[in-house]
């Protein structure tokens, strides 16, 4: 049988395949800690728990339309301007199969093979791979420490060729957990929207990210550029990660495509799950998820404190999401080699810098602070004793 070769040329998910051996360690009897992976360790608010409960009661669960539940589309709708203070018509949200379904149907909708994108390098890898599925060319763009490894105007102005159709950013990202200032972000996409090319946005860390100094979230890219494409999920400020639930909000002009791309690809999202996701709105669950981005903070600056004891340094910290990009170029070991012999040695599983790019592959490497926090004072401590073999 002959392999395509556009499957043949899909680089694997190196946080996954660590996850693959930290569970085969497991299986050993060994006890792993598991940094590797984004996966909140909370799972869903429990009125979502119930909610599926009586929605699995017997009753059909036939499919939705492909957008998705008009109630859970308003839902979404009232959440970005209870949240966020952005006016979103309902007619605009995509419901969709997880946050990766959403980014291949704005992907389709948008890519021709031969267009350009530009993506910051180092960048979720999963972005890039679907762009390049789709006969696109990625350009990763490398970013540095000064601009908080995040693409900024002028790496976008100096990147920028007359191939360039669209500009994916993550903002807060993954694997930093650092976020684009509002500024900036503002200026990127005018940028972009001036020369015609389109502006994708991830925000599926959003919400978890760090508010300002009087109590304010983090903006949404809609309220610098409305006609921006922006991709969120249920699965991480939500704890849904297993439920594959997401959603896109995009331009008017744009809901037919998505809405024929979604009939073709997707027929629709889980019904089930979009049914117990309107449990997520709720007073009582958007409670929940605070209190615990709350929690997200205080484990964040238990691993800042632990990675400096033992002399892994952090170079810019992180302010959304739960991640953190700490840099081994001073072990000795790259970063493969230093996830390697942590996973062996001392039983901790981390990402390496590979999965994101290449301009920090050998040298950074992504720790998941979505563990407990006790789990995570167990994998410093497991990792402060490596390093101490290493000297």
């Amino acid at each position: 049988m002959r392999i395509s070769r556009r499957a043949r040329a899909v680089a694997p998910f190196y946080a996954m395949e660590f996850a693959k051996q930290a569970a085969s360690l497991a299986a050993q009897g060994h006890d792993v800690v598991k940094l590797s992976l984004g996966e909140p360790d909370f799972g869903a608010p429990p009125a979502v728990l119930d909610a599926v409960r009586q929605v699995m009661d017997g009753r059909p669960m036939t499919y939705t339309e492909a957008l998705g539940l008009p109630a859970l589309r308003q839902a979404i709708a009232r959440f970005y301007g209870e949240q966020h203070g952005v006016d979103v018509d309902p007619g605009r949200i995509v419901v969709t199969a997880g946050a990766s379904a959403a980014l291949v149907l704005a992907t389709a909708a948008l890519v021709d093979p031969g267009d350009e994108v530009l993506i910051g390098d180092p960048s979720y890898p999963c972005n890039r791979q679907i762009v390049e599925s789709f006969g696109a060319e990625v350009t990763l763009v490398p970013t540095t420490s000064a601009s908080r490894f995040q693409l900024d105007a002028a790496s976008v102005r100096s990147h920028w060729t007359d191939r360039t159709r669209g500009v994916m950013i993550a903002t807060p990202s993954n694997p930093t957990g650092t976020s684009v200032p509002a500024d900036e972000l503002a200026a990127i996409c005018d940028l972009a929207r001036e020369r015609g090319a389109w502006r994708l946005v991830d925000e599926i860390y959003l919400d978890l990210g760090d508010h300002d100094e009087r109590g304010r979230p983090p903006r949404s890219a809609l309220s610098l550029d409305p006609d921006a494409v922006v991709i969120n999920s249920f699965s991480k400020y939500f704890g849904m990660t297993g439920w594959r639930l997401g959603w896109c909000v995009v331009p008017e002009t744009l809901v037919p495509a998505l809405e024929r791309l979604a009939q073709n690809y997707f027929l629709c999202a889980s019904a089930p799950a979009q049914h117990a996701a309107l449990a997520c709105f709720t007073p009582e669950s958007l409670a929940v998820c605070e209190a615990r981005r709350v929690e997200f903070g205080e484990r964040r600056a238990l691993v800042l404190d632990g990675l400096a004891r033992i002399g892994l340094p952090v170079p810019v910290p992180p302010d959304g999401a739960f991640y953190v990009y700490f840099d081994v170029g001073g072990t000795g070991l790259t970063s493969w080699q230093f996830c390697e012999r942590a996973l062996r040695e001392a039983h901790v599983a981390l990402t390496p810098g590979k999965d994101f790019g290449t301009h920090t592959a050998d040298t950074h490497v992504r720790l998941s602070y979505a563990a407990s926090a006790d789990e995570l004072r167990e994998g410093i401590t497991r990792l402060g004793k490596f390093m101490a073999t290493l000297r």
